[in-house]
């Protein structure tokens, strides 16, 4: 019984964040009125910096009134800096007196001196000082140096958390002049994958909903719009100091424990289209490598529809399968064998996991680190070209959509419910998943 407090993410007790705070970032106290602790990394973004404060300095709420000064602060740390953007910084917080602009200016050494590790140093003192207040509720917000979040930024994130959500990750534009000005193959592989990731995300939506984010919806949740309560960035266990990409690995912490997160088309921000970028992964490097594929003439390829619908659909089924197990029922070994070659894992393996008190996001990171040690899985779907798999998803959706307007039109209130909702044991009806749960 006591695994069966792993299934939501309420029962989980409040944790602390073990660091060291001993030595705070900022010392200037949090405004007692404060709700959303802003973070900005900053390195060598003289170009763009002022527009990046600007934007977080005209902030409006939901229904465009003036959002008090006062429910926000910001930290900035600019590392290792060989431009002014520390002095364009200072100078900004002088001219606008009314905001709480904390600048910190520091040299880190070269194993420190990378993205992961500064954001994890702003979001950690950021958890710090929201705790200072007793804020388990409140709002790490984390943006970029290049980057202009929409003037409804702060509320949006906050209307998200209020409405029930744990994390949320905002809809990340390229500016519409870099966009223009990139280099034409560039531009066809960014609009072609902005594509297809939308279609793979409503797909999802049909196959294996989250009643927590629902369409619709998008599918980032990177460091240039990234909100978390204070209480779920420590069940977390905080930002992972990772190189690449330390966002990517802070989401999938976030799914490891169960957290509500919201892809939220509400919270909105710009980044610049640059192609020298501070790490070697995220949009700047991705372009880079577009330009360099269009010289080469080499094909965009990705994962195939095929395989993306039936991760979802066994999804699903491992997740009713896990709900069986959590309450006591006994899979059937028909279904055990049936899933287990979906998935491309072994019985035995699945089997045993199954036993397992985990969380479903620890169980279905497992699952998928076993797809690529078995082999099963790359071996079984080749990748193809992006016109290909855009076209095939299309085609996909069409028959879903249909399917969907037809129940909208004929089924009753509860039905449309149910295929919102993750399915329960024992609630199978319109959900296509056979029950795995024997009698």
């Amino acid at each position: 019984m006591e695994s069966k407090r792993l299934f939501f993410v309420a029962d989980f007790p409040s944790v602390q964040l073990d660091k060291d705070f001993s030595q705070p970032l900022v010392k200037i106290p949090l405004s007692p009125h404060c709700e959303v602790c802003v973070i900005v990394p900053v390195r060598n973004e003289a170009q763009t910096l002022a527009a990046t404060l600007t934007a977080l300095i005209h902030q409006v709420d939901l229904e465009g009134q003036f959002l008090d000064p006062r429910r926000y602060e910001i930290i900035l740390l600019a590392n290792n800096c060989s431009d002014d953007s520390a002095d364009i910084a200072r100078t900004f917080a002088q001219q606008h007196p009314d905001i709480a602009l904390h600048i910190v200016e520091k040299t880190l050494p070269p194993a420190e001196a990378y993205i992961g590790r500064v954001r994890q140093i702003l979001m950690d003192e950021a958890y710090r000082r929201l705790c200072s207040l007793g804020r388990t509720r409140g709002v790490i917000a984390s943006t970029d140096g290049d980057s202009q979040v929409s003037p409804t930024w702060i509320a949006a994130n906050l209307y998200e958390i209020n409405c029930g959500a744990d994390a949320v990750g905002g809809r990340i534009l390229v500016e519409r002049v870099g966009r223009a000005n990139l280099d034409p193959y560039a531009r066809a592989c960014y609009l072609r994958e902005v594509g297809y990731r939308y279609l793979i995300t409503e797909l999802e939506t049909y196959l294996d909903p989250d009643p927590h984010d629902s369409f619709p919806r998008h599918y980032q949740h990177y460091g240039a719009s990234l909100a978390v309560t204070a209480e779920m960035y420590a069940l977390a266990g905080g930002l992972p100091a990772v190189r690449t990409p330390e966002d990517v690995a802070f989401y999938r912490a976030l799914v490891r424990v169960n957290a509500r997160f919201r892809h939220s088309s509400l919270v909105r921000v710009v980044t610049s289209a640059r192609q020298i970028g501070r790490t070697n992964v995220g949009l700047a490097n991705q372009l880079s490598k577009w330009i360099e594929m269009g010289r080469q003439q080499q094909s965009f390829v990705v994962e195939p529809a095929g395989a993306i619908e039936t991760r979802f659909v066994a999804r699903r089924q491992l997740r009713v399968m896990w709900g069986c197990a959590l309450n006591g029922y006994q899979p059937s070994h028909h279904s055990l064998v049936s899933l287990a070659e979906m998935l491309g894992v072994s019985t035995q393996w699945l089997v045993q996991k199954l036993s397992q008190p985990y969380t479903f996001g620890q169980l279905f990171e497992q699952v998928e680190e076993r797809q690529q040690s078995e082999e099963t899985w790359p071996s079984r779907w080749k990748y193809v070209e992006i016109e290909q798999a855009i076209g095939d998803l299309r085609l996909r959706l069409e028959s879903l959509r249909l399917s969907w307007s037809k129940l909208q039109g004929n089924s009753t209130q509860d039905d449309l419910e149910l295929l919102k909702e993750p399915c329960p044991a024992g609630s199978l009806r319109n959900s296509g998943v056979v029950n795995p749960c024997s009698n």
